[in-house]
């Protein structure tokens, strides 16, 4: 069989065999966002008879969220799922990002390159969270069975499959996969590694609160607006395409390593929940200029407050046996998290077709092409601490050197700053599964 990649480069494996599924199996996926519903997608797609099973923790499905976008490979996977025009009648249409000073007037600004191939910090695909969840669920509503409320407790590996118990009620059960898509601090990949989940968490040194503003402070604009008050405190604003008159708000405190005390406070918050949260954020940027009080009293009145730590999963495999990791629960990424997520359900699915069903070999398959390229996407890591220095003499020198090479006006110097943020365009040679015809 010859095995042919997106590149157009090919491989003769020797095995003459066309790839089938074997008879119908269990799947159980653990999370049922991104990662779990482009898996979902793909696993049904290669076969209809697999039952499939997601579980969320949630009571209702999460289909709010910051702005997300499309990079690279997971441009050519959502292409071939036949969603991207959908994503894109949806996208922010957002013209890129300026960096503001305390008057409003513009440092410098990144735009977007108008090119799939060659993105800035503002994807051709930026999209709102919710909107691209709807998206992904649309197509296999139906098609697989959806329990809210409920998670995985535990589980036990045998030969013939992994038994897994819940912890809201549901009665144990015996299936062939069990996916953990559930996020950074995946209860599953603990359960995995045989060790607290906290311990493949990287804090990069960064927490932010998301919300939507009702009216919209942009005055109309397209250019999402990024301002920097001293001691870490960031105002990020991005224009919302609602009719309505909205602003998506971020409130970002970025912390330097030595800084233990600040990070102590927020982390205290953090646990105690959104609105100790919400009365942090009010005290610490009461006097962070620009738009903060406007800013303040949106998210006072906001209906979908969300607020986390800016992370990143290093998690050292991404499967043992039959039980694996995909998306932020194995490789949490910020900026590019939402691709990874992407391009791990349809490498996964397309390497269970691969191996006639073989869900070890599968899994082995996947983690031997995902977690080398995940890997090679997670350097550096100190990303928002460079972007977003503390003192206002470092955020006056940031901007006069970004202000001078965006002037420039170089397609190298906004990917440049692009990559510096964290966002690359690297894509992963992906084999062209063999999927059945529709």
């Amino acid at each position: 069989m010859v095995l042919k990649f997106m590149d157009g480069n090919c491989l003769d494996t020797g095995d003459p065999q066309i790839p089938t599924m074997p008879p119908p199996q269990k799947v159980l996926i653990s999370g049922a966002g991104i990662a779990g519903s482009v898996l979902a997608f793909w696993l049904h797609r290669a076969s209809p008879t697999t039952h499939i099973t997601l579980v969320e923790r949630a009571p209702a499905l999460r289909l709010t969220g910051a702005s997300v976008d499309i990079r690279g490979s997971a441009i050519d996977v959502v292409k071939l799922m036949g969603l991207l025009d959908k994503i894109r009648e949806q996208t922010t249409r957002e013209a890129g990002v300026q960096c503001v000073r305390a008057d409003g007037s513009t440092a410098w600004q990144l735009g977007a390159t108008g090119r799939e191939e060659m993105q800035s910090v503002t994807s051709e695909y930026e999209i709102f969270r919710g909107a691209l969840a709807r998206i992904l669920l649309e197509p296999i509503e139906g098609k697989v069975e959806l329990v809210l409320g409920e998670w995985v407790e535990g589980f036990e590996q045998g030969e013939k499959g992994v038994e897994v118990r819940f912890g809201n009620g549901r009665e144990s059960g015996r299936y062939d996969l069990l996916v953990a898509a559930d996020g950074v601090g995946s209860r599953v990949r603990g359960l995995m590694l045989e060790a607290p989940s906290r311990e493949q968490v990287v804090d990069l040194g960064c927490h932010v609160a998301y919300f939507t503003v009702k009216s919209d402070l942009l005055s109309g604009a397209q250019w999402a607006k990024w301002h920097n008050s001293p001691g870490g405190r960031v105002t990020f604003l991005r224009p919302d395409p609602d009719p309505r008159g909205r602003t998506r708000a971020y409130l970002c405190n970025v912390t330097l390593p030595a800084q233990t005390k600040e990070r102590d406070r927020l982390n205290e918050a953090l646990e105690q929940g959104d609105k100790a949260y919400m009365t942090m954020l009010e005290d610490l940027f009461k006097d962070a200029g620009w738009l903060a009080p406007e800013v303040l009293k949106g998210m006072g009145e906001s209906d979908d407050f969300y607020c986390s730590l800016f992370a990143q999963t290093r998690s050292p495999k991404l499967c043992n046996g039959r039980v694996v990791l995909l998306g932020d629960a194995g490789y949490a990424t910020p900026g590019i998290g939402t691709s990874l997520a992407i391009i791990g359900g349809y490498v996964l699915a397309g390497e269970i077709l691969q191996h006639d069903g073989d869900m070890v070999k599968a899994c082995k398959a996947y983690e031997d092409l995902m977690l080398p390229y995940a890997k090679s996407q997670q350097k550096g890591g100190g990303a928002m601490r460079y972007a977003n220095p503390q003192t206002a003499w470092g955020i006056a020198a940031r901007n006069a050197v970004m202000g001078a090479a965006t002037g420039l006006m170089l397609d190298r110097v906004v990917m440049a700053g692009a990559a510096w943020l964290g966002f690359s365009e690297r894509k992963l040679a992906m084999p062209e599964y063999p999927w059945p015809a529709q």
